[in-house]
Parts: structure tokens; sequence; C-alpha cells
């Protein structure tokens, strides 16, 4: 499905812009978050975000034009799937080769079309489940999760927030402690820092300090970790924050079937959730679940490859990130298992245990940066709780201890990538323990 590039809304009050510059051409491979133009008002210059990975297929407005109306469609992007490759054309002699049997036909997914599924059939399923945000109705969306239910549920259960996080995120609190079950959408979870004493001190702990008896159902949500070229105070990946604190369960999903399955386990929780998305992963594809209710449960790791040398621990972008390492160790003889940690807290140290008791070596792929991580933590966990297993000790492959960089150039050097694992990994099998 062709996806449409939309000129931003400029302000409340202006209606056209000018599109100044473009900087992808026709037939470049894009990644959700790459900047694809600028756009010139009187007063600024803005630039337009690629929603979704893919090829950028057509540009409809040119290089210059100066009356581009706000919402109008300004280019094409075509996805692609998974691994990068442009997604197949449809066959041209369809009478050649047959259509699969319905049961058995292929259905992929985008993880922000599961996200918004997740909140399309929560919201459906129970009157009291409410989404409130900057930009969550009317403009449906920052990410487009929200787009379309609006115009379903209307502006009583998708209520767009005025810019004060710390505000909104203390209204959804309030709503939970009311018999509510509020989905509060930040825009980037660098911005939830304004909101860190309802979610620390209201909503984690309540329960706790009301004896047992004043359950918070609500659930945070949104974009968190490393974005393309928005620099360090928009980069951040506040994974570790979040999993430090009693009373919060966290999860990070990485593929769309578990986005979907986790959102709508974590709005039935009587608990609060922090839902950690990945903008990089928003327009990638994957299959699709197809249950009715499909639920994913909330502490349960995923072996998502199996091996006998390695454990690769990873979690949200990064289980992308270690699965292309797998093949390439593959390559050489080296077979990983690989964890797809889903759940941050709690974490489910038994799969984990098992795995590393079978190949006797560990890396773990943590976007964050190095100091009390979630990577330091399972490695602290292994060292307690494994260690007559382990033939090495565990290394980990995280952030460099720096602010995100800004450059493109230097945003890659500090950021873990493949090539980092597949280094860990033969590192490990030469140590020792």
């Amino acid at each position: 499905m062709a996806i449409n590039v939309l000129m931003p809304a400029l302000s409340a009050e202006m209606k056209f812009g000018k599109l100044a510059k473009w900087l992808k051409r026709e037939g470049d491979r894009v990644e959700a978050g790459d900047i694809l133009a600028e756009i010139e008002t009187e007063k600024a210059t803005m630039e337009v975000e690629a929603a979704e990975s893919g090829v950028l297929e057509r540009i409809l407005a040119p290089e210059g034009a100066e009356q581009v109306a706000v919402h109008s469609a300004i280019a094409v992007i075509v996805p692609a799937d998974f691994d990068g490759a442009p997604a197949a054309a449809a066959p041209t002699a369809v009478a050649e080769q047959p259509e699969p049997e319905e049961e058995f036909a292929p259905l992929r997914i985008t993880v922000r079309e599961a996200l918004r599924e997740a909140l399309a059939e929560e919201m459906r399923r129970d009157v009291t489940v409410f989404v409130l945000g900057e930009e969550v109705g009317d403009y449906q969306g920052a990410f487009r999760i929200t787009q379309g239910l609006l115009q379903e549920f209307g502006a009583r259960r998708v209520v767009d927030a005025p810019i004060s996080e710390h505000a909104f995120a203390g209204l959804g609190v309030g709503a939970a402690m009311a018999g509510l079950r509020p989905v509060i959408e930040f825009m980037s979870f660098n911005f939830a820092l304004q909101a860190m004493d309802h979610i620390v001190n209201s909503a984690a702990k309540t329960l706790y300090m009301s004896g047992g008896t004043l359950n918070i159902p609500i659930v945070f949500r949104g974009p968190n970790g490393a974005r393309a070229r928005v620099g360090a105070q928009h980069a951040q990946d506040f994974s570790a924050w979040f999993a430090h604190i009693p009373g919060l369960k966290v999860v990070a999903p990485f593929t769309a079937a578990d986005a979907k399955g986790l959102l709508k386990a974590a709005i039935r929780d009587p608990n609060p959730v922090i839902f950690l998305e990945h903008e990089k992963l928003y327009g990638q594809s994957f299959p699709a679940p197809r249950e009715k209710d499909h639920l994913v449960a909330i502490g349960a790791a995923n072996i998502i490859r199996a091996g006998r040398d390695v454990t690769l621990i990873a979690f949200s972008h990064g289980v992308g990130l270690a699965l292309k390492a797998a093949e390439r160790l593959a390559e050489e003889g080296i077979e990983a298992d690989v964890i797809d940690l889903r759940t941050l807290r709690p974490l489910d140290m038994v799969t984990i245990l098992a795995s590393v008791a079978k190949t006797g070596r560990c890396v773990i792929v943590d976007e964050g940066w190095p100091q009390c991580g979630i990577g330091a933590e399972i490695s602290a966990r292994l060292m307690e709780e494994a260690f007559d297993d382990l033939d090495a000790p565990a290394l980990r492959v995280t952030a460099k201890d720096v602010p995100a960089p800004y450059a493109a150039n230097l945003e890659k050097l500090a950021l873990p990538t493949e090539a980092h694992i597949v280094a860990a990994a033969k590192k490990a099998l030469y140590l020792k323990a």
C-alpha cells in the first residue's frame, strides 16, 4: 500500500507553505524519521520527515512550489519489506499464478497499523478506554498512530491535549483513579520528563500507598530511543529509567504482532504500563496475527532464532540488529540464540537463564547508555544466577556514553550496529570465564 507524505501543519492560521527543497529524490530508499524536504514560512524553516520506511516513488509537489496546501500530498512512499528490499510488485500474469487459499494467504502489517488496530479494538471493547495526548485527534497523531480514531469514537474519547505533559499526564492518572482506562500518548518519551512526578510518584506508587485498594490502570505510550538526526535532547533511550521503578510495568516490542498483542494486554492490565515504541519501527512490516483478539503476555520473552553457540539478547529496535548479526554469524558457522525481551520489567529471567545454560556465552544489545542500563542489569543478574553456566563473561553492545550527536556520521558512530554485535559475539567465543 502506497503512503502519502503530507504537507505538515504550519500554524493555526497558515493554510499554505513553500516547498523550498527536496533532500531526497525519486527512487531513493528512505527510513522512518529521514528528512525528506524543507518547508519555508515567513518565520521559519521546517523539515518534513518520512513517517514510514520504503522507497520514495513519486514527488508530487515540485521544489520551489509556493502555494502548497497544508495536509495535501507532496510525495508517495512505497513500503519495503522488513529486510529493506522494496515490496514485490504484483504479478502481471495473474492467470498463470493462482491465488493461494485464503487461510494460507500471507498477511503483513506495519507496527504503526498494529498499534492503531490495538487501540481501536480495545476502545470498541471497553467504553472506559480513551486516548489523551498532543495532536492525537484533529491532526490524526504525530506519527499517525491515532489516525481515524477521532472520526470513529469522537472528541470525548480521543482528546487533544495542550502542550503540557505534566498537565495531561496528571489528568490521566486522576481519570484512572476514577475508574477509567486512559492511554496517554507522548509525542516523544523525551517530553515525558515533564511528567515524571505523575508517573513515578502517583501512577507507580498509589496501589502500594493505598494498601492495595486503588489500582491505576493507565498506559503511557509513544516513541522512545534514537531517531534520525534529532539531536541530544530528542534521541534518548529511557528504558532503564522506567524499568528502575517498582510499581511500573515496562514493555518494548519489536514486531507488529507483539506491538498489537502487548498494547492490548497493557490496556487491560490493572497496573500502570510504560509502553516504549521505536520510531524506526513504525513503518516496518511484519507478519500479522490472525486471531481476532490477539494478546501477548506481559513479562514473557521470546526466542526468535535458535542457536547453540552464543545468546544474543535485545529489545525493540535492537532485535532487528541482533537478527541481522545472527545471519552474518551463521555464514561463518556460528549459530546464535536470539532473545527478544519484549518486556523490560518484569524481566523474563527464566528464558534468559535457559538460553545461557545452553550456549555458555551471552551478548546483550542495549541502545541506551551503558551505565545502569538494561544491559548492565542483565549482566549483573547473569553473574548472580548463571555464573557456573557462563564459559565467558557476558558482553554488552550499547550506545556510546555521550549525548546523541546531531551530525549523521557521528550519530552512526554513537549507536550500536550489527557489526558491533558480530564483533562482540566473536569475542565472547574466544574468551574464557
